[in-house]
């Protein structure tokens, strides 16, 4: 057994899934992240289209960046280093590439931190909103889901991993429903992407806000695009 699988309980277990779980009042069902347009104009229309799609969004853009959010504020929340944690609340509240995306960002984030501050209380959450409230910035679900897995001492080696397969999952299912692909070839997907997921994870340990940065464009570019986009299902 690894260090960092003897370091996680049972109940951390619990609350990981839960707060991962497509059952926790995020909104996170009403997003596509700008597939909604990719998928209207044709760039994405298979399964095979949507693998390649969300694996340069983890490796190369807005998913690289949101491991790297949630591995820094990991970092803080265990230091107890409230002011490098509101570097990282700041730029992470800036690095936005559109309004939906600001908005998709801000609105979950402000729903896991209400209900995680309700449902599962504890010090860094209130040190948290405390800084969002100085800096005057909404929050990111990156910096609060690996600030709160800090304060429940699960590994970022499990933890980042988790994150970052909830946020692949979701567009997923968003892909399902737009292309439109059956069950099980959403399920083939998510498996094909457990090879990124997991290099991504492993790239965001060791980096730093100094490395963030996006070569994602066409992702940014959807998400303008979408903001405009005649006939909507998803918000963003």
């Amino acid at each position: 057994m690894s260090d960092a699988t003897s370091n996680l309980t049972a109940q951390a277990l619990l609350r990981l899934q839960s707060w991962l779980s497509p059952a926790f009042p995020s909104g996170a069902y009403s997003y596509s992240h700008g597939l909604e347009w990719a998928v209207e104009v044709g760039h994405i229309d298979s399964r095979r289209s949507l693998v390649d799609w969300l694996e340069a969004d983890l490796c190369y853009g807005t998913g690289r960046n949101e491991a790297i959010f949630f591995s820094e504020a990991f970092h803080c929340a265990m230091d107890g280093n409230d002011a490098r944690l509101g570097d990282v609340v700041e730029l992470a509240a800036a690095s936005r590439g559109s309004s939906e995306f600001a908005l998709e960002s801000s609105q979950q984030a402000a729903a896991y931190l209400s209900t995680l501050r309700h449902v599962w209380p504890d010090r860094i959450l209130d040190s948290l909103a405390e800084i969002l409230r100085r800096c005057r910035v909404q929050p990111a679900v990156a910096v609060v889901l690996g600030a709160r897995a800090a304060g429940e001492g699960i590994p970022v080696s499990l933890a980042l991993p988790g994150f970052l397969h909830s946020y692949v999952a979701n567009l997923v299912i968003a892909g399902v429903r737009l292309v439109p692909l059956g069950q099980t070839d959403g399920q083939l997907a998510v498996a094909e992407l457990e090879s990124a997921i997991l290099f991504a994870s492993e790239q965001a340990r060791d980096a730093t806000i100094d490395d963030i940065g996006s070569a994602a464009v066409m992702v940014d570019f959807a998400s303008i695009a979408h903001e405009t986009q005649y006939t909507r299902l998803f918000r963003s």
